[in-house]
């Protein structure tokens, strides 16, 4: 059983990459998953899958939903067992500037929430775009403005005005950076998402998020990929960290 994890955590599969909307395809797909696993005195899993789906449900309106999943288990105990679900809509994503309607899902066992959403609106610029391009190089920024509703398993925070109420609603704005750049004559693949997200309510209420990853190609269609990801939030239960921090490794195999 162990030998056939390994396997899994090492020689995942990924069908594409991170999606971009303004790509002139009308249909893309991908899944990937990567991990870390160690035997022995100390038993570590750390296991991340993501997918994602983009299609064009009218002619100029692009639909993208992404999904990923975080496991980590210590001594056979479990540390996460996080959802996120990202939801966009896009309007003439092809032009330079362009609309955008959001919503998400996510839960997060170590943090205790037991639910959160978000549902906003926004605008996306493009600094770069060669979508048409094979190389496929594109910087974006995007700022959104969003209504959140968070349910934690208990009202007990590191910072006591947000104590004695589980449920922590506000008004928030995002400002995201995107890029994904061939260097080195495409012998090197480098990829980011980012976010900043304060409230617009209570400065004290704010998180960020960087995820990133490097790809060496192996094959047309087969990569090895690293990614780091990091996560901080400045309002979280009590005697927790703020900072989250994961590096995994993986393959990509890629369907175009």
């Amino acid at each position: 059983m162990k030998t056939l994890l390994i396997g899994i955590l090492f020689l995942p599969v990924v069908m594409c990459a991170q999606m971009n909307e303004s790509d002139p395809l009308s249909f893309k797909a991908d899944l990937s998953i990567t991990g870390f696993w160690q035997g022995g005195n100390v038993e570590t899993l750390i296991l991340r899958t993501k997918s994602g789906i983009s299609f064009k449900p009218l002619k100029k309106w692009v639909f993208k939903t992404q999904n990923s999943y975080v496991f980590q288990e210590f001594g056979k105990k479990k540390a996460d067992a996080d959802f996120l679900s990202l939801n966009f809509l896009y309007v003439n994503p092809e032009r330079i500037l362009y609309p955008l309607i959001l919503g998400f899902v996510s839960t997060n066992f170590r943090r205790e929430i037991e639910l959160r959403s978000l549902f906003g609106v926004g605008i996306t610029y493009q600094l770069i775009n060669q979508a048409k391009d094979q190389h496929k190089n594109w910087l974006k920024l995007s700022l959104s403005g969003e209504y959140e509703q968070t349910r934690f398993k208990r009202p007990d925070f590191n910072l006591i005005e947000y104590n004695n109420n589980r449920n922590m609603n506000t008004f928030r704005s995002t400002l995201w950076v995107n890029g994904n750049y061939h260097l080195f004559k495409k012998k090197l693949i480098f990829k980011h998402e980012m976010y900043f997200q304060p409230s617009l309510e209570d400065r004290n209420n704010y998180r960020w998020w960087v995820d990133v990853a490097i790809e060496f190609p192996l094959w047309k269609y087969l990569n090895f990929k690293v990614n780091y990801l990091r996560s901080y939030e400045n309002v979280v239960i009590s005697n927790q960290r703020q900072k989250d921090e994961f590096l995994t490794f993986g393959l990509k195999l890629k369907s175009y």
